[in-house]
This record gives structure tokens, sequence and C-alpha cells, in this order.
């Protein structure tokens, strides 16, 4: 259920080691989980939306927050763990003027920067710019994975439907049966579970119960991981 609220962190300790975790800034940015765990006796690092509050979008505090911890994982070379369930960056004025775009670039940036082993999953919603800078295929991830109720898309199908589709609706004798109409056919051709894989955008769709196996494989694969990052005196990071 696409609308269903849910904690990320019971998730978190299905996959991690004896389901013992330790989340960073706990009470700040609750709408993005940043915790420490073991996965087959390796450290890792777990950047994760959380459905529980605010429906899992990204403001200017998570991507911080975010931003934060995916450095300091970088710094100590400790591999991610991306967890993926994020209807988009929140809008609003405020976040707007508050820099939204620069902050949550902050966030990319940081992604983009580490050169530590980095596997990222589609749990549900993965949705426009805010899928892209929590660490896709498409800036750098080593591994993408997807579970099949994956939904990667520029938005929902409701949304995406009336945007696309606004004359035929309008056009239509009965606006509302063409509407649903559809809206279906947007979810049947381009939100179904493997045409992200059909894309290149994910490596693979798993089983959600072989997740912590995935991850494991994954990880192992990427131990002996070695990215040289270009030479230069210090990076440009946004402000």
């Amino acid at each position: 259920d696409g609308n269903r609220s849910y904690d990320i962190r019971k998730v978190v300790e299905e996959i991690v080691d004896d389901g013992d975790h330790l989340e960073v800034h706990a009470a700040f940015a609750t709408n993005l989980v940043c915790t420490l765990a073991r996965i087959d006796g390796h450290v890792v690092g777990i950047v994760a939306n959380q459905p529980a509050s605010m429906a899992g979008v990204l403001d200017i505090k998570a991507s911080e927050k975010g931003a934060r911890f995916v450095q300091f994982c970088d710094a100590f070379n400790i591999p991610l763990v991306t967890l993926v369930d994020v209807p988009g960056f929140l809008p609003g004025v405020d976040q707007e003027h508050e820099g939204i775009i620069r902050r949550g670039a902050k966030l990319l940036y940081a992604y983009c920067n580490a050169t530590v082993p980095r596997v990222s999953v589609v749990l549900r919603k993965a949705y426009g710019g805010a899928y892209i800078v929590m660490d896709s295929r498409s800036i750098g991830a080593d591994v993408a994975l997807a579970w099949p109720t994956n939904e990667i898309a520029v938005m929902g199908a409701e949304g995406a439907a009336n945007v696309v589709f606004r004359r035929e609706i309008a056009a239509a004798d009965d606006p509302e049966a063409m509407r649903r109409r559809k809206i279906e056919e947007y979810r049947s051709e381009l939100v179904h579970p493997y045409y992200a894989a059909e894309r290149g955008l994910v490596d693979d769709v798993i089983d959600p119960r072989e997740t912590r196996h995935a991850l494991s494989r994954a990880l192992t694969m990427l131990a002996t991981k070695s990215e040289a990052l270009p030479t230069r005196k210090h990076g440009n990071p946004p402000q």
C-alpha cells in the first residue's frame, strides 16, 4: 500500500546482525534515519527514508543530516547502504527561501564524493530529484537493488496522469472515468516493478526476504573496491 506508513527501523532490524543498530542524531530530522550497524560482522552505515515521519520526504534538515553522515562514513571507510522510500523534496515557500535546492545538493555532493562501497535498495517510492540524490545508480551507486514494490518515476501515477493526459481528460465525455483509465495506463506501463530494471536503473529486483543476503553478497563483492578522486586541492561543496 503506497499510502501506508511504517517504521523503517523495523526494516533495518531485519537486515542487520542481531537486529542491533546505533542510530545517529535520532531526534533531529526524523524523516531520515542514519544508523550504524553490522552485516555479516562488518560495520556499515545505513541511510534510510522514514515513512513514519513526514512520509519520508527530504527537507533541508534531512538533507544536511544525511550529507554529514555520508561524509562521516566515507572519512572512516565505512560502506554505505541506502534504503529508499522517498516521495520527493518537501515543497513550500519556507523551504525554497531557506535554500532547499542548495542544501539538498549537499547530500548529492556527499554521495558523489564518497569512495566507499555504496549499495542502494529501493523499497517503495522513489520519485523525482529526491530519488536521484538518495544514492541512485545515476550518481554512482555500485549496486542498485529494488523490491517488487518499487515505484521509480518522476512522480506518482495520479499526479503524472493529470499532467501528461490533461487534454484528453478534459475533452472526454466522462473526465473522471478517463482520468482513472489514464492513471492505470501510466501505472501499468511505467511504474510496474520491472520497468526500472528494463531501463538499467537497478541491477536486480529482489524478494524482500532476500534483502540481507543480497546486501551481504554485494558488500562482499565490493570489499576490495578502490576508487581514486581527481587530483585537486579540495572539493567545492554546496554551502
